[in-house]
């Protein structure tokens, strides 16, 4: 089974169990200050678990596009992947474990569906602690379908617990299911969950039961529901008993494109063939991140920062198989494009922005490569002199860190010249360095739900009377890029070619001021995209969007396609103040703001 078959067959499944089919969402999340990009299929369903109406129902599926990079050292091995696809199945408030599980087990074990033999399947289910019993319940309905107690590993919270993200908040424990590979046992306790390689994950129920309080006991929630997630790509590599995701048809056309660009015959050689994986994952992520609605272009800071670090590493991966003096990833791009614009339209649509931007990317960085090579050069005489013949760390680091010189590279020229460079103290350096980074980006990379207070939703209803105040003053061409609050700002990105002049920021300020003075009532309707299309609304540029949506009036002043959530009447809002508007990328603009 090929991963396009997989996607259908879930969609399919699920919509036979009277789920509404929805749209994957963009890679990069609104209003979500604590991640870079969406990093599981329930993150843009988060405002629908807490509460909030879903206009699709209290069932649904879909397929989404993920983006994980806390593992980026260990791609290129066979399993980790740094963008990956997500199915998913939601209930809000519908069935719980009962329904969830016997689903899983039929869509995985039946002829019709997967067809996965009942005794290949193990599961896992939570042990409990001093504050939560063990969830013998879902351990009683996976025996009563045939799973029988050798193949239940109850496990600690590390293990099978799903949040909260914050302090408190909704949580409770999950259910994952597992496959065995057929290797023997590395021990009598080897089950479920074990490590070894013998038992691979393949999905996931999270049972959202309790409500964790302030004082940290755990109250079991009015309002229950299930989140669920299926890897494609590990699933289909089980399904079609491969060793490696990179075994799999869907890397066979990107490797295909690298052993072209590169000339080099994968499967030769076991260290070039982990660069070839290297290349083929990080290509297809800045592909995705390119070719994304709200896509980011390469920079030094947040999403942006990533998307370089992946384009750089690609390259440098390239001259790990001797291609030195070319550009090699639009080619293996458009193959990542043509193998999924079926299922993800937009690749093809942004096709030419993507091609720019690493055509771009990876002629600056070929510059950089130069430079690097040219000041290695210039230490080059007193390094030789030098009878001990070792480079200091503290050397390597300063071309790692004002050149953006790799440290392989560094390496690579000291061993041609006979010398060798202290690794121990560049790994310090190195260290100390990512130690500092990480501090000032804790809260983007810890992950976790949307904030739903008072002062986020203020900010939210806020980014809408912005929106509106900024088409007036500058024109119909101003297209919401994206946002991002936090508890202490708001962030908006719009379309717009130049910068916006004193006068015009003065008078988008006092515009949204008065609607906010003006007390209008916020009011929402569920209707058909056409007829909110009709009515006027405003859609968020490059979204996805059910044919029933939610339509959000801000009295006689704003109307737009939104999920939420709002302020009840304007007036609660506090004064509007832009801090700074500044450019965002080519042919965008970016608005800083506050309410006092």
């Amino acid at each position: 089974m090929n991963a396009q078959e997989l996607r259908s067959k879930y969609v399919e499944f699920f919509k036979s169990k009277a789920h509404a089919q929805i749209q994957g969402k963009s890679l990069l999340p609104d209003n979500d200050p604590t991640v870079l990009f969406t990093t599981a299929g329930m993150h843009p369903l988060v405002p629908y678990l807490l509460g909030e109406p879903h206009p699709a129902g209290n069932r649904l599926v879909d397929y989404q596009k993920c983006i994980r990079t806390g593992d980026i050292d260990s791609v290129g091995d066979p399993s980790h992947l740094t963008f990956f696809e997500m199915l998913g199945n939601w209930s809000l408030g519908d069935y719980f474990k009962d329904g969830a599980i016997r689903m899983s087990f039929e869509f995985l074990t039946s002829a019709e569906w997967l067809g996965i033999p009942v005794e290949k399947l193990g599961v896992t289910v939570f042990e409990g602690d001093d504050t939560v019993p063990r969830d013998d319940e879902s351990a009683a309905i996976w025996k009563a379908l045939g799973i029988p107690e050798s193949r239940i590993s109850y496990l600690p919270r590390a293990d099978n617990w799903w949040g909260p993200a914050g302090t408190t908040g909704p949580c409770g424990p999950d259910s994952e299911m597992f496959y065995d590979i057929g290797k023997e046992p590395c021990g009598p306790k080897c089950g479920p969950g074990c490590s070894c390689g013998k038992w691979l994950e393949i999905w996931n129920d999270v049972f959202m039961q309790y409500n964790k309080a302030a004082d940290g006991s755990y109250e079991p929630l009015a309002r229950k529901c299930v989140d669920t997630g299926m890897g494609i790509e590990r699933t289909v590599t089980i399904l079609n008993g491969k060793k490696s995701v990179y075994d799999t048809e869907i890397f066979a056309p990107i490797i295909a494109a690298v052993e072209k660009v590169s000339g080099y015959t994968y499967g030769s050689d076991p260290e070039k063939d982990k660069s070839v994986r290297i290349i083929c994952d990080h290509v297809r992520t800045a592909t995705f991140i390119l070719g994304d609605p709200k896509a980011v272009s390469p920079s030094n800071v947040g999403a942006g920062y990533v998307l370089r670090r992946l384009i750089r590493r690609a390259v440098r991966h390239g001259h790990k198989l001797g291609i030195e003096d070319r550009q090699i990833l639009s080619p293996i791009a458009a193959v990542v494009v043509e193998k999924f614009k079926g299922p993800y339209p937009e690749l093809e649509e942004n096709w030419k922005y993507i091609k720019t931007e690493l055509d771009s990317e990876e002629e600056k960085f070929l510059e950089t490569l130069q430079k690097g090579e040219h000041e290695f050069e210039k230490l080059l005489p007193n390094l030789i002199k030098d009878p001990r013949k070792i480079m200091s760390g503290r050397m390597a680091f300063k071309l790692y860190d004002t050149y953006g010189f790799p440290i392989e590279l560094t390496d690579e020229l000291a061993q041609e010249q006979g010398l060798k460079v202290n690794r121990e103290e560049f790994d310090e350096a190195f260290k100390k360095h990512q130690e500092l980074s990480r501090a000032g980006s804790e809260q983007i990379f810890k992950g976790g739900l949307v904030d739903q207070g008072e002062i986020s939703t203020k900010y939210h209803t806020a980014t809408h009377l912005l929106h509106k105040a900024l088409r007036m003053i500058l024109g119909d061409h101003v297209a919401q890029k994206g946002s991002n609050i936090t508890a202490e700002r708001m962030r908006f990105d719009f379309s717009h070619g130049s910068p916006m002049s004193p006068e015009e920021v003065q008078k988008v300020q006092d515009i949204v001021n008065e609607q906010i003075q003006r007390d209008l009532q916020v009011t929402m309707k569920v209707m058909n995209l056409d007829d909110a299309k009709a009515l006027g609304a405003m859609a968020l540029f490059g979204e996805k969007y059910e044919s029933q949506v939610k339509v959000y009036s801000i009295g006689d002043f704003s109307t737009e396609v939104c999920g939420g959530p709002h302020v009840e009447h304007t007036g609660t809002m506090g004064k509007f103040r832009i801090q700074k508007e500044q450019s965002s990328s080519a042919g965008v603009r970016r608005i800083r703001a506050v309410l006092e």
